[in-house]
C-alpha cells in the first residue's frame, strides 16, 4: 500500500518536542516515579490476588526485581489469561488489555491511545520490550500521556487485522510488534511496528505535544485513515462472477515468482505459503499440471532440507530469512505445523515421495510429543529465543557433535548436516541437509531404508542430548482456531497413511474443544489457559473446528461428528453472517469498542487461509454431506462476493480457489459422498492392479444394480475419466442385487442397498508417470417415494500406495 501523508513523520527527523515528565527517583513509591495513575482499592486486590495466586515456582519477566525477586511492578495484564500479556505484566507500564475500561479511561482523561499488538514467540515483541517497555523514561511518558493498551494477536485477530490495514496505510507496510496511536475513539492517526527506543521516545513525546496543542489535527488525521479503510473494505466486498480462469490466472501468477533453483515464491524473507501450495496441488491432480507439481515438489524439497525445517527434533519454524531456506526466524507455530504436515501429506499421496511421508510423520509426532497438553489439546508455539539469545537452542557445532555422537556417527552427522568450525549463523551451525539423501544413498551404496535408519537414530541422540538445554518458552493456550487445523490434518493422515493414532489424536483433541471451549449449543470459546475457557470464538473458530468436524467424520464413519460439524456452521452463520454484503464479520457485535467499523474477513490468504475460504470449504462438505440446499448457496454467495477480488488478484485467495474447485468439480481424494450424504463410495486399492469401491447405503435408500430390470433406469457403472490419460480399465465386478418391490413402482426393480463392494481390475500405460487414478462411479440413489438425479462421482485413488 502507498503511504498516506501525515504531520508526525516529518519531525522524527528532527528533534524531540521537551513535554514536563515527572522526575525519576532512585528510591520511593514506584508507581507515583512511574506516573502510573491510582488505582481503586478493589483493582489493587485483584493484581495482589493474581499475582499471588501464581505460586512460588512463578518468575516475574522483568529486570525490575526487589531483593527478594518480587516485581517491584505489576498492571493489569497479570489479570489476563494470554502468555503474551502476562509476559508485560511487571513492566513499568500501565497498561490496559483491550477492552471498554480503557476506552473510558481515554475519554475520561482526553488521551490518546498507544496501542501495542505482538505474539508471545515473536522475536522482535521481545526486543522492543527490553529496549522500550522496560525503560523506566520511556515507562513514564506512556503512563503520563497515553493510555497504552496491549493486544495478543493470537486472541483477537479481529482488533490486529484492523490496525494492521490502518498501519499498512500509514507506513506502506506493517508487522509485529504492530504499534499504533489512536484517538480514544479508537481511530487510528499513526502507526508502525519496531521502533528503536530514541526514535520511540521522540515519537511519543511528539505524538503528546500534538495532542495537546493540534489535537483536532490528529482526529482529523485519524477520520482521514478510518475513511481510506472504509472505501478498501468496501470496495473488495462487491459482488461480482467469478472468471474462469481465475485459478490458471492465480497458477501462472505463482509460477511465474517461483524461485526454480531453491523453491518457494518470491524473494527472501521466504514464508511457506500454504495456501497457495494447496491450491497448486489441487490443480495438478484435478488438471494433470505438471508445472503446478514440480513447482510443489521444489519448494518442499529445498523446505525439508533447509534450516527451516527442524531437522533433528522435526517440525517447521515460521519462515527463512534467506532465499535458501537455511536460517529460520526460529519461533515455531501449531499453524505451520498443521499446514505444511497437509501439504507434505497430499504431497506424498500425489507423488508417493517417500521424503514426504517422512517428513509428514516427523512434524506430526513432533506435534504429539512437544506441543501436545495431557488432556490432548495442542498449543500454540513456541519461542525463537533462549538463554537470552535468538535460535541458540537449535545450535549446535562440531565439538557438541562429536560429544554426543560415536566416532563413526559424529563424522557422518557433520558431513550430513553441513556442520563446519566456521558455522553458518553466529559462530555456530544450523542443521541442514546440503546433499539429498537420494544421492548419499546411491554415493555410499546404502538402501535408503539403512540410510534413514541411522538418520533416525541419530537424530533421536541429538534430540535426547538437546533436550538438557534450556528450552525456549512455549505459549500454552489452546486456540480453537488452531485447534482445528491441527485436527484436521491428524485425521487425514490417519486415514491416508494407515496410521490410527493420528486418528485417536485427533478424536481426543476434538472431544477436548467439545467439552472445554463449547460452553453450549452454537457457543464456542476461542481462547483455554490454566483450566479455563475466555473471548467469545470468532468466525474462523468456528470454520476451522468444523472443518476438522468433518475430517473426523469422514476418518471415523461417526454421525455425531457431522451433527457436531452442522451446529458449529450454523452458528457461523447465525453469528457472522452479513447478510448485505454476503460475507463474514470476524468477531460478534458486542464485541465492538470503538467508532470504527466492525472488521469484515477479507477473503485474502496470510499465514493461514482466510475464515472466509475455510467458511467456504465447510459449506461445501456440508453441502455435499447433508440434505440442506442452503450450504451450497451461502458457499457460491461467497465465491460471488469475492469474485471481483479474487479476479484482479487471485494468487492471494489460494485456499478459497481450492475450495472453488471442489464446489464445481467435487472434492479430491478416494472417498465421496452421494445423494446428499445418503451414499459414501471409497475406493482402496487391494494388490498392483486390483481395486475395491465400497459404497455404503443409508437406510431407507438404494441405487439400481448394474443391470436394471427396467429400461430407463440408469444403471450403477464403474469407468475411467477419459480426460485423464493412462489407465486402462479392465473386469469390473458387481455384486449380486436383490429384488424389490417399492411403492412407486409395481414391477419388481434390480437395486443394491446397504453396504456392497465393486471390485475393479486396471492397468497402466506408463507406470512411471501416473500416480492417481480417476475413478468414475455413476449411481442414482431412490428411496421408496422419490428418485434423485443420476450423479457421476469422481474417485481419486492414489496408486502407488500400498
Amino acid at each position: 500500500m502507498k503511504p498516506l501523508p501525515f504531520l508526525i513523520a516529518p519531525v522524527l527527523m528532527t528533534v524531540a518536542i521537551l513535554l514536563p515528565v515527572n522526575a525519576f527517583a532512585a528510591t520511593g513509591d514506584e508507581a507515583q516515579t512511574m506516573n502510573i495513575t491510582p488505582r481503586s482499592e478493589k483493582l489493587t486486590q485483584q493484581i495482589e490476588l493474581a499475582l499471588k495466586a501464581k505460586g512460588k515456582n512463578y518468575k516475574p519477566r522483568t529486570e525490575h526485581l526487589h531483593n527478594d525477586g518480587s516485581p517491584m511492578f505489576t498492571n493489569r495484564l497479570i489479570l489476563e489469561d494470554s502468555p503474551y500479556l502476562i509476559q508485560h505484566a511487571h513492566n513499568p507500564i500501565d497498561w490496559f488489555s483491550w477492552g471498554s475500561e480503557a476506552f473510558e479511561a481515554a475519554r475520561r482523561d482526553n488521551k490518546p491511545i498507544f496501542l501495542s499488538i505482538g505474539y508471545s514467540t515473536c522475536h522482535w515483541c521481545h526486543v522492543m520490550e527490553r529496549e522500550s517497555f522496560e525503560n523506566p523514561a520511556i515507562a513514564a511518558i506512556l503512563n503520563q500521556y497515553f493510555i497504552p493498551i496491549k493486544v495478543d494477536r493470537e486472541r483477537r485477530p479481529d482488533v490486529d487485522k484492523t490496525y494492521m490495514q490502518a498501519v499498512q496505510l500509514i507506513a506502506g507496510n506493517g508487522g509485529w510488534p504492530m504499534s499504533s496511536f489512536l484517538t480514544n475513539e479508537g481511530k487510528p492517526f499513526y502507526g508502525g511496528t519496531y521502533f528503536p527506543p530514541d526514535m520511540f521516545q521522540t515519537l511519543l513525546l511528539r505524538v503528546a505535544d500534538l495532542w495537546s496543542n493540534q489535537q483536532q489535527g490528529l482526529i482529523d488525521q485519524g477520520e482521514q485513515v478510518s475513511q481510506a479503510m472504509a472505501q478498501i473494505n468496501n470496495r473488495k466486498l462487491a459482488a461480482g462472477k467469478l472468471s474462469s480462469v481465475a485459478v490458471n490466472n492465480a497458477v501462472n501468477q505463482a509460477l511465474s515468482s517461483h524461485d526454480e533453483l531453491q523453491g518457494g515464491f518470491g524473494q527472501a524473507p521466504k514464508f511457506p505459503r500454504e495456501p497457495l501450495l494447496f491450491l497448486l496441488l489441487a490443480q495438478a491432480e484435478r488438471n494433470n499440471d505438471i508445472e503446478a507439481l514440480v513447482a510443489v515438489e521444489t519448494t518442499l524439497d529445498a523446505m525439508s532440507r533447509g534450516g527451516i525445517y527442524d531437522q533433528v527434533g522435526g517440525g517447521f519454524h515460521r519462515y527463512s530469512t534467506d532465499s535458501e531456506w537455511l536460517v529460520p526466524h526460529f519461533e515455531k507455530m501449531l499453524y505451520n505445523q498443521a499446514h505444511l504436515g497437509r501439504v507434505f501429506l497430499l504431497a506424498w499421496r500425489l507423488t508417493g515421495n517417500p521424503s514426504y511421508q517422512r517428513i509428514t510423520t516427523q512434524t506430526l509426532d513432533y506435534v504429539l510429543r512437544d506441543m501436545k497438553s495431557p488432556e490432548g489439546a495442542f498449543y500454540s508455539a513456541t519461542d525463537a529465543d533462549s538463554e537470552g539469545e535468538e535460535g541458540i537452542f537449535f545450535l549446535w557445532n562440531t565439538e557438541q557433535i562429536r560429544k554426543t555422537l560415536t566416532k563413526a556417527d559424529a563424522e557422518f552427522a557433520i558431513e550430513l548436516f553441513g556442520i563446519s568450525e566456521t558455522g553458518n549463523f553466529e559462530e555456530s551451525n544450523i542443521l541442514h541437509l546440503p546433499v539429498p539423501l537420494e544421492e548419499i544413498a546411491a554415493e555410499q551404496n546404502i538402501a535408503p531404508g539403512e540410510l534413514s535408519k541411522r538418520i533416525d537414530r541419530i537424530r533421536e541422540t541429538l534430540y535426547r542430548a538437546r533436550e538438557s538445554r534450556e528450552h525456549p518458552i512455549r505459549d500454552e493456550k489452546i486456540l480453537t482456531a488452531w485447534n482445528g487445523m491441527m485436527i484436521s490434518t491428524l485425521a487425514q493422515a490417519g486415514t491416508l497413511l494407515d496410521k490410527p493414532g493420528y486418528t485417536t489424536a485427533a478424536v481426543r483433541a476434538a472431544q477436548f474443544i467439545w467439552e472445554k471451549n463449547h460452553p453450549e449449543v452454537g457457543e464456542l470459546s476461542r481462547v483455554y489457559l490454566d483450566g479455563s475457557s475466555s473471548i467469545p470464538g470468532h468466525q474462523e473458530d468456528y470454520a476451522y473446528f468444523a472443518e476438522s468436524l468433518m475430517h473426523i467424520y469422514d476418518a471415523t464413519g461417526e454421525a455425531h461428528w457431522l451433527a457436531k460439524a452442522e451446529e458449529i456452521a450454523n452458528a457461523m452463520l447465525q453469528l457472522f453472517w452479513d447478510e448485505k454484503t454476503g460475507s463474514f464479520h470476524m468477531s460478534r457485535d458486542e464485541e465492538q469498542l470503538t467508532a470504527l467499523e466492525r472488521p469484515k474477513d477479507g477473503g485474502t490468504d496470510n499465514a493461514i487461509p482466510s475464515g472466509s475460504s475455510v467458511a467456504l470449504r465447510v459449506l461445501q462438505m456440508l453441502d455435499a454431506r447433508v440434505a440442506n440446499f442452503e450450504y451450497g448457496k451461502h458457499a457460491n454467495t461467497i465465491l460471488s462476493t469475492f469474485a471481483n477480488a479474487i479476479n484482479q488478484s487471485p494468487i492471494y485467495f489460494g485456499y478459497m480457489l481450492a475450495g472453488a474447485g471442489d464446489l464445481e468439480h467435487g472434492e479430491l481424494g478416494a472417498q465421496r459422498y452421494a445423494a446428499r450424504g445418503g451414499i459414501r463410495a471409497t475406493a482402496r486399492k487391494t494388490a498392483a492392479h486390483d481395486i475395491v469401491v465400497d459404497i455404503s447405503i443409508s437406510e431407507g435408500w438404494h441405487i439400481n444394480s448394474s443391470q436394471p430390470l427396467q429400461k430407463g433406469l440408469i444403471p450403477t457403472s464403474v469407468s475411467i475419466d477419459s480426460v485423464k490419460a493412462g489407465w486402462q480399465l479392465g473386469k469390473v465386478s458387481f455384486p449380486e442385487p436383490i429384488t424389490a418391490t417399492l411403492g412407486f413402482q409395481k414391477e419388481p426393480l434390480s437395486v443394491y442397498h446397504g453396504d456392497i463392494q465393486i471390485q475393479v481390475e486396471v492397468d497402466a500405460d506408463d507406470k512411471k508417470s501416473v500416480r492417481i487414478l480417476p475413478i468414475q462411479l455413476g449411481i442414482q440413489a431412490c428411496n421408496d417415494k422419490i428418485c434423485l438425479p443420476p450423479e457421476k462421482v469422481a474417485l481419486h485413488l492414489p496408486m502407488h500406495v500400498n
